[in-house]
């Protein structure tokens, strides 16, 4: 590990000890937010990294009052371990894929990509989807990690959950728009809101099928968050079923053939038992 303190380097190996209480919310709601995963410190270290990478490959660069509804929402690089070496140590920690193991009741997880999504100031909202739709993956043992650069609070833009609504199969089909935003809101009203701030440190997890979404900035200040996607080791590749997903299988899984396990170069098993 490169230009690590010794105490973050031993922070990205050491086991968080969830709860059972965690656990047994996780099995029933499908996402957990939790307090003090990450250190300051640790933050400090790789945002700037994370940062300095997003504005350098980002290509959302048009006027806010130009953008459509996806493009306001968020600047978005897909895959920056790619692309610098710190960033692929903090991605491939220890530490919040056994979390995600955990989580999901299996016995190690792959990377399926990462992602940073910078939410400007001035930045729309991000509207109502569930992840899945867009991955061409056989179960529903996926899980993201949403991980804040800073505190986010109410004004900036925390990601917010129905509770409960990834039983709720009407709408999986929606992609990130306006139709997503309007037609999955009315649904949502009928579910439990969480839509707290975060903490610095705080990370939450949610399934592929977890409905979610968060409001605008308001801040002067860009939101920087960076977001690990993990799936259970023996995930499989499914038939395509649209147009994103036959998209999201060249890019993420190269050279997997519908029913073989999604271990390509891209999808190292980041932990397992």
């Amino acid at each position: 590990m490169q230009n690590l303190t010794s105490s973050i380097a031993k922070e990205l190996a050491r086991p968080y000890a969830l709860s059972g209480e965690q656990i047994d919310f996780y099995r029933r709601h499908e996402y957990l937010k939790i307090k003090e995963v990450l250190s300051p410190e640790l933050i400090a270290h790789f945002a700037s990294f994370i940062r300095d990478k997003t504005l350098e490959l980002n290509t959302n660069t048009l006027p806010m009052a130009e953008r459509d509804t996806y493009a306001k929402a968020f600047i978005q690089v897909i895959n920056l371990w790619r692309h610098c070496d710190q960033v692929r140590t903090f991605v491939f920690q220890r530490r919040l894929a056994r979390i995600a193991a955990e989580l999901m009741e299996v016995s190690g997880v792959r990377l399926y990509h990462d992602q940073s999504l910078f939410k400007e100031a001035g930045g729309g909202i991000t509207p109502w989807h569930a992840d899945q739709q867009y991955w061409p993956l056989a179960s529903p043992k996926t899980i993201t990690a949403w991980i804040p650069l800073q505190a986010v609070s109410p004004d900036m833009g925390p990601l917010a959950f129905a509770a409960g609504s990834q039983l709720d199969q009407r709408f999986r089909h929606l992609a990130i728009s306006d139709d997503s935003e309007r037609l999955i809101q009315t649904a949502m009203n009928g579910y439990p809101l969480d839509a707290g701030p975060f903490e610095l440190g705080e990370v939450s997890f949610h399934s592929g099928w977890m409905y979610h979404r968060a409001p605008p900035n308001q801040t002067l200040k860009t939101r920087g968050v960076m977001t690990i996607i993990y799936m259970d080791q023996n995930m499989r590749l499914k038939e395509p079923e649209s147009k994103h997903q036959v998209n999201d299988r060249a890019a993420f899984c190269p050279g997997i053939a519908v029913g073989e396990i999604c271990a390509s170069e891209l999808n190292p098993v980041l932990w397992s038992r």
